[in-house]
């Protein structure tokens, strides 16, 4: 498999807390959301991105536990990327829920 994130997926990403890999989940789907109806490749780029950190977080052993929590943002982030049909979801309504991790880490809680 080609990682886009290349440091992240050689070991780095397992290194970080889990609200800082959310953080960083939020700030690809941030990035979605800003491309989405302007420009096809960069929000596909980012759509790409995000879902390759989820995939790095869902690997992560530390969190056996709330795999079902991160499996379930993943998925409403998929329904959101395909027009919020099965959850009525959208990028911009996701971004409350990853801006609390953002928080957190900025305040280092």
């Amino acid at each position: 498999m080609v990682f886009k994130h290349k440091e992240l997926a050689a070991g780095r990403w397992y290194e970080l807390s889990l609200k800082e890999q959310l953080s960083n989940i939020g700030s690809e789907v941030l990035r979605a959301a800003r491309q989405q109806g302007k420009d096809e490749k960069l929000f596909w780029a980012a759509v790409e991105r995000a879902l390759e950190l989820f995939d790095l977080t869902l690997e992560d052993s530390r969190w056996k536990g709330r795999r079902w929590e991160i499996a379930r943002a993943r998925e409403v982030f998929c329904d959101a990327v395909y027009g919020g049909k099965l959850y009525q979801s959208s990028l911009q309504g996701l971004m409350p829920y990853f801006d609390q991790f953002a928080y957190a880490v900025r305040l280092r809680t």
